[in-house]
């Protein structure tokens, strides 16, 4: 089959006229993937967190500070593995080389099962919030309204995903920019007050501060999420042009830059509100807006609706790598490791995801999942981290184009520790739940990928439904002879 359809524009994309996933990102579009994939919601919607913990604004900026150092040297760790590793997956390729299957397949089924898809619908319902607001200005804005437009972002979304990589890439680049262009807005509308002498809430900047481990953590953690997705661009190595030189240099621009503008854009908040304030706000850009900029204050709800529609895309373009990668390796079905010859993009694994974040928007407490998977996320980033100490020391003459300092991983490994053993003591049952929710995943490896000799009925079926797959969609598997099934 494969044969039958490798044309001319099949042949750009791999030697030979195999079918593989197109080199189409640039530095540029590697950037916007990152900051693209950090900024979503959260630094408009709820930087409450930090400071409610924090207890004081000087250490609340802090911490903001410290959040974008940890997560930059962890990228750092990124950068030696995914071009050590040039494998598209990011954290399931390295787990899996590093450790084996069972781990790499429970990253992967925990990422399938929950933090994906439900961190889809999040940020779909709230680009639907955001957008359906002003029609219901004195009201509670219908439930069923909020899953419907919802539910038609993330379609459109996966029908731009489906069609073109460049078309995915320049939603991404176009709403990058301009979730860059309104947090510039809050930057200088604060500064502009701060120079003007609106600064109470700076006048004793660490009264207050927290001394309790656990309330630090958890400022950690709120901190953290808002700067979840600095790893996003690994999912994608092998869509990216020059990656030994690209993925080192995206990280070195995107975090310093997210840090500096998360920085300011909570010093401009603090400027407008105080502390108390901003605590009390569930929605901060726009209760900023309403203070400063008067008639034209519509336009953050505009800008929060534009940057979780980006956020949006930038993870179902990356997750979608996931299930790809995970299906090339024999840990999901095959014909999710099919590529459209046409559009060289993996349609299976993308509408699979879309699938996935769809189901997620019929649950009655998609947040309540999403908390319980945070535990274990956290918990695999350390694992990936581990897995390059471990190569350093069972493959130690492996191919290295960028090798960080030791003390880096181990810097970051000790911080994870922290941020997995305090939980453990201040919310013992998310934590519970989450392991639970991963431990599942156990007996559907042994099912479905150790148990090899299936009756023959099961592999009969499958490849009746591979078959199917493969012509409704147009697809056909990548031609790549290096990849070992397991």
């Amino acid at each position: 089959m494969t044969k039958e359809v490798n044309g001319s524009k099949t042949s750009l994309s791999g030697e030979g006229g195999g079918v593989k996933l197109e080199k189409a990102l640039g530095l540029f579009n590697g950037v916007a993937i990152i900051v693209g994939s950090i900024v979503g919601g959260g630094i408009f919607i709820t930087p409450k967190g930090v400071l409610q913990e924090a207890g004081s604004v000087g250490f609340s900026l802090i911490i903001w500070a410290l959040c974008g150092m940890i997560c930059l040297v962890g990228a750092m760790c990124y950068a030696e593995l995914g071009t050590c590793i040039l494998k598209s997956g990011a954290d399931y390729a390295y787990i899996r080389e590093g450790f084996g299957g069972l781990p790499s397949f429970l990253y992967m089924w925990v990422a399938l099962i929950i933090v994906f898809p439900t961190g889809n619908a999040i940020t779909a319902m709230t680009f639907s919030n955001y957008i359906l607001k002003p029609f219901f200005p004195d009201c509670d804005i219908p439930e069923v309204a909020v899953s419907l437009l919802a539910a038609l972002c993330i379609t459109l979304l996966t029908v731009i995903n489906c069609a073109s990589v460049k078309w995915a890439t320049k939603v991404q680049d176009i709403f990058t920019i301009s979730k860059v262009i309104a947090l510039l807005i809050i930057i200088v509308t604060g500064l502009v007050f701060l120079f003007m002498g609106s600064n109470e809430s700076f006048k004793a900047p660490f009264r207050g501060s927290t001394t309790e481990a656990s309330k630090f953590a958890m400022a950690f953690y709120s901190g953290l999420y808002a700067y979840a997705g600095w790893n996003y661009l690994n999912f994608v190595t092998e869509e990216l042009k020059d990656p030994y030189k690209n993925l080192p240099r995206a990280i070195w621009i995107s975090l310093p830059l997210v840090t500096t503008i998360y920085i300011l854009a909570n010093i401009a908040y603090l400027v407008i509100l105080s502390p108390a304030e901003l605590i009390a706000s569930d929605a901060v850009a726009v209760t900023f807006s309403d203070r400063t900029l008067g008639v034209m204050s519509w336009i953050m709800p505009i800008f929060v609706a534009m940057s979780t529609f980006g956020n949006l895309n930038g993870c179902i373009f990356t997750q979608a790598r996931l299930f790809f990668v995970g299906a090339r390796y024999g840990h999901l079905p095959g014909f999710l490791a099919t590529i459209n010859p046409k559009l060289l993009t993996p349609v299976p694994a993308i509408m699979f995801g879309c699938m996935m974040s769809l189901i997620m928007l019929c649950s009655s407490d998609i947040f309540a999942l999403i908390n319980y998977a945070a535990f274990v996320e956290t918990l695999f980033i350390g694992v990936s981290v581990a897995a390059l100490l471990m190569l350093r020391y069972t493959r130690p003459d492996m191919e290295r184009p960028i090798k960080v300092h030791i003390i880096f991983p181990i810097f970051f490994l000790l911080i994870i520790i922290f941020l997995i053993i305090t939980p453990l003591t201040s919310s013992p049952m998310e934590c519970l739940m989450g392991i639970v929710m991963m431990c599942t995943g156990i007996p559907v490896y042994v099912i479905g990928v150790m148990w090899t000799k299936k009756p023959q009925v099961v592999e009969n079926y499958h490849k009746k439904f591979s078959l199917l797959v493969q012509k409704c969609f147009y697809v056909v598997a990548e031609d790549i002879e290096e990849i070992k099934m397991d």
